[in-house]
């Protein structure tokens, strides 16, 4: 009778939805130098279910503090700030982890990242749960796609004051 019950019980945990209505698409990181204390990774997130996600955090050992992150216009400066209700993937949709928008931050990296290596991170969804995804480091890719034109970048106000709301269900 335990043994049976433990079977089910086993068989109940694996019936659970997990991660495998995401799907993670052309993942890379990549760092400004090869000094930089600081680094960020790109990708397209796809929903392949029947019901929207949302990606709430991420984490990794290649940094001290890992964070989700989006640029937004001040006047000509664009600021980098922290989305801290995380990004909407819809479902049946991509959401577009790229440069010039959303995308994962590594702050205080804890090693040097040269173009070829791997970062192994850790997505959290809050219904597919946890994601491990390795990363490759690509220093030679160049595809911004945000309309950034000869805007100045400003990384210095990474402080999170919740005073700025992001809304992000008009994402595509």
């Amino acid at each position: 009778m335990n043994r049976f019950a433990i079977m089910a019980a086993a068989a109940a945990f694996f019936a659970l939805p997990a991660a495998a209505d995401i799907t993670i698409n052309g993942a890379y990181a990549r760092v400004a130098s090869p000094m930089a204390q600081s680094g960020a990774a790109f990708m397209g997130i796809q929903n392949t279910g029947a019901e929207d996600d949302r990606l709430l955090s991420a984490r990794s050992d290649v940094a001290q503090r890992v964070e989700l992150h989006t640029h937004i216009a001040d006047g000509d400066v664009m600021r980098m700030v922290e989305v801290e209700e995380g990004f909407e993937i819809p479902a049946g949709e991509t959401h577009m982890l790229e440069r010039g928008g959303h995308h994962v931050m590594f702050m205080g990296l804890n090693r040097r990242l040269a173009h070829g290596d791997e970062v192994a991170v850790t997505l959290v969804f809050e219904k597919a749960g946890e994601l491990d995804v390795i990363i490759p480091v690509d220093l030679k890719r160049n595809d911004v796609t945000g309309e950034m034109g000869g805007m100045k970048m400003d990384h210095g106000n990474m402080g999170g004051d919740g005073a700025m709301k992001m809304n992000h269900g008009h994402n595509h």
